[in-house]
């Protein structure tokens, strides 16, 4: 008798262990899903990535950083200009 109840308990086991398997590929799958559908979303909105946001930053930056030195230039050659008028 005690080799019936260890068959079942076995085979009890065996249905769990499978079931837990079957869990995890559902949890996977629903995953991969939500994943998407995220995805999708935010595509769907015109979102920039984070480093296409700090690719345009730093050129941003840098054409300012121009931009300052070139009125520098501009404010000293119209400051000579001036003078030499005189």
């Amino acid at each position: 008798m005690s080799t019936g109840a260890n068959r079942i308990l076995d085979d009890f086991a065996k249905l769990m262990t499978d079931a837990a398997g079957a869990a995890q590929g559902v949890r996977k799958e629903m995953e991969t899903v939500f994943r998407a559908q995220g995805e999708r979303l935010l595509n769907s909105m015109d979102i920039v990535k984070r480093e296409e946001f700090e690719a345009v930053r730093e050129m941003a930056l840098k054409a300012r950083e121009e931009n300052d030195a070139l009125l520098a230039r501009i404010a000293a050659l119209e400051a000579r200009l001036s003078e030499t008028g005189k």
